[in-house]
């Protein structure tokens, strides 16, 4: 299922996300014009190499690869993927959160998503970039903020194309069962190629659910609240987070 848009409408220019959107697509644009050797030591020094990151007392730099990690693509459909989930669903997020508050809270996913996939591969040698464990930390927000809204999907079958709307908290909850199902099928397994990193999403995602509520905008409003737009009615599932 490829997401569209939602039917959740913004309450105040989201600028953070777009900043984000546009600094993603600067860097990657970087990255196309380098030759491919530069461009291997660029993301073998940027991108977070776990191996590398649990020797972080020896070379205390190697910290900064958790945030420089989140800004670098291996590729267009990487790019693109990553930059659609979070303009659909970045929007959202940001008017619950505040503008620096989203911007605060779309790192720490990051860092997060980042360091749990060190955790369960600390000896892997492939450098680890990409936004996704910071958007699935949005994504994590938004199944909670929004879990009835509607998400507008593309569903491939074979050779057609069909549209369709689904509840936000089976979209995002099948692809969270996806990144789980796909991070335990690769548990163990030495990674000395390209890939992808499963658990990385699910650390974001997890962390996006565990973080909203200290960056909530308003917090006089009671943690289950219902909003009304266009005559159906939207509202969250109760949670706990711990």
């Amino acid at each position: 299922m490829i997401p569209l848009g939602d039917d959740v409408p913004g309450e105040r220019f989201p600028f953070v996300t777009y900043l984000l959107i546009g600094a993603n697509v600067l860097v990657f644009l970087y990255e196309a014009v380098l030759p491919r050797q530069e461009l291997l030591v660029l993301t073998n020094t940027f991108g977070m190499v776990p191996v590398r990151l649990a020797l972080w007392r020896e070379n205390p730099a190697e910290l900064l690869t958790l945030f420089t990690s989140m800004y670098l693509h291996g590729g267009w459909f990487h790019l693109f993927g990553n930059m659609l989930y979070l303009w659909i669903f970045g929007n959202n997020v940001e008017d619950r959160t505040g503008h620096g508050g989203f911007f605060l809270f779309y790192t720490l996913c990051g860092v997060a998503a980042a360091l749990l996939e060190a955790l369960l591969g600390p000896g892997q040698t492939v450098p680890m970039i990409g936004a996704s464990g910071a958007v699935a930390g949005v994504l994590g927000a938004y199944v909670l903020l929004f879990p009835r809204a509607r998400v507008f999907v593309l569903v491939p079958l074979f050779l057609f194309f069909f549209t369709m709307r689904v509840p936000a908290v089976i979209m995002l909850g099948f692809w969270f069962v996806l990144q789980l199902i796909g991070g335990t099928a690769g548990l163990g397994i030495p990674m000395q190629s390209g890939g992808v990193a499963y658990w990385a999403h699910v650390g974001g995602f997890l962390a996006g659910m565990l973080l909203l509520p200290l960056f909530l905008r308003d917090r006089s409003k009671p943690l289950r609240y219902v909003y009304e737009y266009r005559g159906r009615e939207y509202g969250r599932f109760p949670w706990r987070t711990r």
